[in-house]
């Protein structure tokens, strides 16, 4: 087990050309995952600022080679940038289809495609499938298995309540190696069984204390998982 820098973004992580590189737009807020093997490009959790970050970093090129995009949860830190990504892939006129895989019953992602193409649909150059997930099955994508899971994510009432949202980690798995990604979820037994034996393992930890995690994972938490992964990022880490 190794535990990787938990400030320094981006976050780079490289076997063979299974190759992972975590944005972070806003202060240790993870915005935005770059996955890419030789065959395939994927966008995990695009949040505000993921455009920006990719055309700085890796260009046209590889932002156009993206097949899928894979949301966890409907919160903006990590949807704010869906939006700009479908228009640039527009005004590129991209011609490939691009799927977005998110949990079923996420709003956001519905509302964002609709109201995107309401706007923009009649001229769109390319195909976007919603590909809502009801269930865990592992599929394929571009020689990557994907095999989702739900996890415990919450979200706080107007009156001090917290109530549970549509939310998913996934596994990617490529050529013997896998990553584990966890989204935002508070300590739960399926990020546990998925996070064993990864080669990757990224792991939020969001919460302030102890009366937070309901919502989040403290750092300690997110650790005692990471380390049962042959590496491992925290994410999403507050500032002390």
């Amino acid at each position: 087990m190794k535990q990787k820098n938990l400030h320094q973004y981006p976050l780079v992580w490289r076997k063979d050309d299974f190759f992972i590189k975590i944005y972070s737009s806003i202060p240790n807020v993870s915005t935005g995952i770059l996955l890419t093997t030789s065959k395939t490009a994927f966008i995990v959790d695009p949040g505000d600022g993921i455009l920006r970050d990719l055309t700085k970093d890796v260009g046209p090129e590889t932002i156009l080679r993206v097949s899928d995009i894979f949301i966890s949860h409907g919160h903006h830190d990590h949807v704010g940038g869906v939006w700009s990504l479908l228009t640039y892939w527009s005004v590129l006129r991209r011609k490939t289809p691009l799927s977005i895989y998110y949990p079923e019953g996420c709003v956001e992602i519905e509302s964002i495609y609709k109201a995107f193409n309401e706007v923009y649909g009649k001229e769109l150059s390319y195909k976007i499938t919603l590909k809502p997930i009801s269930d865990q099955k592992a599929f394929t994508r571009n020689s990557v298995r994907i095999k989702p899971f739900k996890v415990n994510h919450r979200e706080l009432n107007p009156d001090g309540t917290s109530a549970e949202i549509p939310s998913l980690g996934f596994k990617y798995y490529y050529d013997s190696k896998s990553i584990c990604y966890g989204g935002d979820t508070a300590y739960c037994e399926n990020l546990v069984k998925m996070a064993k034996g990864s080669d990757l393992a990224i792991i939020e930890a969001g919460a302030l204390d102890e009366e937070s995690t309901d919502l989040h994972m403290t750092v300690a938490q997110a650790k005692e998982i990471g380390k049962t992964a042959k590496e491992f990022f925290l994410v999403h880490v507050p500032d002390e």
